[in-house]
């Protein structure tokens, strides 16, 4: 019993919901075929008119049977009395048969009530849509395609009026059909319609053979490299194979008519890429090296980079080049904690109609990322299995998101978000990894210095050593020494003006105590040094005996200084008796200093 109640409702939502569209009408169909560049372009404003009983929420598009595979996007919007009035609407494909062709639901944003109307403008583009014909041109033909259509709005309802403008690229059409009428042309324009009360999947054949020298430019393959950064930068690297997909050329390549003629009809000499307005860095390599044609200018919303490969391409020929750049990331990632997210957009604008065949997509995380969310644009992706990719100074590796998608058209320059978890602690974790090696190779090397790691003695290295820690004392003493001299000239002069010889005699006997201290850490020092080296032996001997002379020659300086203060020698006499005296200090003093540098 349950089972059939479910059976039931089941099949009566299924009732209800083929019942929604069937009072629908399409009271008025314009469509504008565009033929200009390679890619056919569809857009249909169409007012859909609900003459049932009950309100519906969906209006179905159909796709034709022969252009099923050839479709690579469609878009809806709600078009009101003002063009500006659009929002755009969600589209969900559903099956595809195999005579009625592929359906493409279109959510309406309101139920449309019994008796309402509205306007939807539905933007449709193909691809591989054209035939060259001729296949092959030489390089100064011009190259005329081949595409067939059907002059009609394929519909499952029925349209009351309808009319269809083909667009050309020049007013040169080989030829056209010229039925069903009427059919009118003017310049580039040719006019199917209008027509009116067609039924519903009506199909006829219309067949244009026109001259289209447009690029014919196809990528057919672009991987993106995006590389995040938590340091402030955003690096994207695009790796793009592209191919000439026009009419082949026939014959040799002659660089003389291609320079008589530079605008040679259907070559490509240059495309322009745009780039984010924030984009800085930005270089273009291919195999070779790097292609200084190339020229950059910084617009107010764009970068444009204008891309001139090293030769011009003609139909099946093929370049490849690499085009990078770096982005700020405070414009792209944000975050609150250690929640981010990443909002970027998935292609970039690579060059006018551009048809990109098979894009991959890889975007690097900071290492030690967690609970990664992708949020794809507003149409189908395909996402990989996570990868990882190592780079400098990285242990686990980087976490790599891999999205693929066919068939990239302008319209799908849109936004993807990637949200994940990042513990702000680990943006040390790599300055950690570099100082704290080095600190350690610091330390050891510190360590290393220190320690002897010699096998037996240096009994001559050992001795050198010891004498010269001998010297560094005897250096000290003689420095103590000529101080304490100092101070008994200074208590002479003392002396000679105050004429105090008893406050004289006890400075003076106080000093050459002291002095004596010196003398026998000498006579130590001489003893200790004389086992390694008899020369700084005798050296320091040598500065004993001259010491043993100052003391005597200071001497005779006191007791001339006692004569003159007791007036038992005249002053005169007195001078010239010093002066013999000093200069014999300065003599001993000049060979004492001799033998102190020699160590």
């Amino acid at each position: 019993m349950m089972r059939l109640s479910f059976f039931c409702i089941f099949a009566t939502i299924v009732f209800v919901t083929g019942q929604d569209q069937d009072g629908l009408i399409n009271s008025n169909v314009e469509r504008t075929l565009d033929l200009v560049s390679h890619l056919p372009k569809e857009i249909i404003s169409v007012t859909i008119e609900n003459r049932g009983t009950k309100a519906t929420r969906y209006y179905d598009y159909y796709v034709e049977p022969q252009h099923v595979n050839n479709v690579a996007y469609v878009g809806a919007a709600v078009k009101g009395k003002d063009n500006d009035d659009q929002g755009n609407l969600v589209i969900k494909q559903e099956t595809t048969d195999k005579t009625k062709g592929a359906v493409y639901r279109i959510a309406l944003p309101n139920d449309l009530r019994a008796g309402q109307t509205i306007t939807l403008e539905i933007e449709v583009a193909h691809v591989n849509a054209l035939r060259l014909y001729p296949a092959e041109i030489t390089q100064t033909e011009r190259q005329l395609v081949l595409y067939k259509a059907n002059p009609y709005y394929y519909s499952r309802y029925t349209t009351q009026t309808q009319k269809t403008t083909v667009t050309l690229p020049t007013d040169r059409a080989e030829s056209y059909t010229q039925t069903p009428k009427p059919v009118a042309k003017s310049e580039q324009t040719i006019t199917y319609g209008p027509y009116e009360n067609v039924a519903a999947l009506t199909r006829s054949e219309i067949t244009l053979h026109y001259e289209n020298n447009n690029p014919f430019l196809t990528v057919s393959s672009l991987n993106r490299w995006i590389e995040v950064s938590h340091w402030g930068n955003v690096a994207v690297e695009e790796t793009i194979d592209m191919y000439h997909s026009g009419a082949k050329l026939k014959g040799p390549f002659s660089r003389l008519d291609f320079q008589r003629r530079p605008d040679s009809l259907s070559a490509v000499k240059t495309f322009k890429t745009s780039l984010p307005a924030s984009a800085r860095d930005v270089y273009y390599r291919d195999e070779i090296g790097n292609v200084s044609t190339s020229h950059v200018k910084e617009m107010q919303d764009q970068v444009e980079v204008e891309i001139r490969p090293r030769f011009p391409l003609f139909g099946g020929w093929r370049t490849h080049y690499m085009l990078g750049y770096n982005v700020p990331s405070y414009q792209y990632l944000f975050n609150k904690g250690n929640q981010y997210v990443l909002k970027m957009r998935l292609v970039d604008h690579v060059y006018d109609d551009q048809l990109l065949e098979q894009v991959t997509i890889r975007i690097v995380l900071p290492e030690h990322t967690r609970n990664i969310e992708f949020y794809p644009p507003p149409y189908g992706v395909e996402r990989l299995p996570n990868e990882k990719h190592y780079t400098y100074l990285d242990t686990v590796g980087r976490p790599v998101v891999v999205i693929t998608k066919r068939n990239v058209l302008f319209q799908h320059i849109q936004d993807f978000e990637i949200h994940y978890t990042f513990d702000k602690i680990m943006l040390f974790n790599e300055p950690m990894l570099l100082v704290g090696p080095l600190f350690g190779l610091f330390c050891l090397v510190i360590i290393l210095v220190r320690l002897n790691f010699s096998i037996s003695r240096n009994e001559i290295s050992e001795a050198r050593m010891r004498v010269q820690a001998v010297w560094d004392q005897v250096v000290e003493n003689n420095l103590k020494r000529t101080g304490f001299y100092q101070k008994i000239d200074d208590a002479l002069n003392t002396y000679k003006t105050n004429k105090d010889l008893k406050g004289y005699n006890e400075q003076r006997k106080k000093i050459e105590n002291e002095l004596k201290t010196v003398q026998q850490d000498l006579a130590g020092l001489q003893a200790k040094v004389k086992a390694d080296s008899a020369d700084s032996a005798e050296k320091i001997a040598e500065l004993q005996r001259l010491d043993t002379q100052q003391r005597e020659i200071q001497q005779v300086l006191s007791g001339l200084a006692e004569k003159l203060v007791g007036n038992k020698l005249a002053k005169p006499a007195y001078l010239t008796q010093e002066e013999v005296a000093r200069t014999r200090l300065r003599e001993i003093n000049a060979r004492i200093s001799a033998i102190i540098n020699q160590y």
